[in-house]
């Protein structure tokens, strides 16, 4: 039987009742950055989106074609994208020392940008772009100007363009069989996002890190993510043995909705409730 639904008053009730026994953690998905713009792949409202998968990245031309033309057209569109009140509620939590930190499924690096300072990215980091043969790593910025010089006039031809804005934070374009798709500046590699695709694993010290943050919390706090994915499973599977509470804020069902360590559970956006419970304590 799911468990009743409760009001920000009684997580900040729980928070407070825990904060006796150490700070919390929060474990982030898409749905704290919907209020900063970026949609979500599960939420209600949007049609349901398919995330990128490692298989279509390294073996389809065409689409590493279509995922660079993308992230080219939404480059502006990106860096416009600020951190919201959620972001920003969890890095004062961490900073008055009522969090141990921040472990998301999220790539928008919107965390970081907040001020929080330990951040575990358990999908990686898309501003960040890395070599398969040789490791090297740049910004997203600057292989963006290496595509600019390989397709002139393609940014100027589709700045004014209407395009979608996709969770893997690229837009969804139709105009990229043409594209030439940038190589690594050091030895001509297949270059990617520094990002978790589907069919890949977290990498050990990045996991590693989460458990670190979630060991020494005394609550776990779901905010804006569905659990659809197997990694934020163990984390909670992990708190469980550990014997620490949920507390999960979530528009939308769950997959853990029906646990006993589910202490509260909020249907609602995150951006008004972290906000809430930042003030409170």
């Amino acid at each position: 039987m799911p468990a009743p639904l409760h009001a920000t008053d009684d997580l900040i009730a729980l928070a407070q009742q825990q904060a006796a026994r150490g700070p919390l953690v929060a474990l982030t998905g898409a749905g704290i950055s919907t209020d900063s713009g970026i949609p979500d792949y599960r939420g209600a409202g949007p049609p349901p989106r398919t995330p990128m998968s490692i298989s279509q990245f390294m073996d389809d031309e065409m689409y590493r074609r279509r995922f660079w033309a993308g992230a080219r057209v939404n480059a502006a569109r990106m860096d416009r994208l600020e951190p919201n009140a959620g972001h920003l509620a969890l890095a004062q939590l961490e900073a008055a020392g009522h969090a141990t930190g921040v472990i998301t499924q999220n790539v928008d690096n919107l965390h970081r940008q907040a001020g929080s300072r330990q951040v575990a990215e358990l999908h990686g980091n898309g501003g960040v772009i890395r070599c398969l043969d040789c490791g090297e790593r740049w910004t997203r910025t600057e292989i963006l100007a290496r595509f600019d010089r390989a397709n002139p006039g393609y940014a100027a031809r589709h700045r004014l363009a209407e395009t979608e804005i996709a969770p893997d934070g690229d837009a969804l374009v139709e105009d990229f069989a043409e594209v030439v798709v940038p190589v690594c500046p050091i030895c001509q590699g297949t270059l990617r996002p520094d990002v978790v695709y589907f069919g890949e694993t977290v990498p050990t010290p990045v996991f590693d890190h989460a458990l670190e943050l979630l060991t020494g919390a005394s609550l776990l706090l779901v905010a804006g993510t569905s659990l659809a994915v197997n990694t934020g499973m163990r984390l909670v599977h992990r708190a469980e043995r550990l014997g620490i509470p949920l507390a999960v804020v979530n528009r939308g069902k769950t997959a853990i909705d029906d646990r006993a360590s589910v202490r509260v559970r909020i249907d609602s956006g995150t951006s008004e409730v972290l906000s809430a419970l930042a003030a409170a304590l």
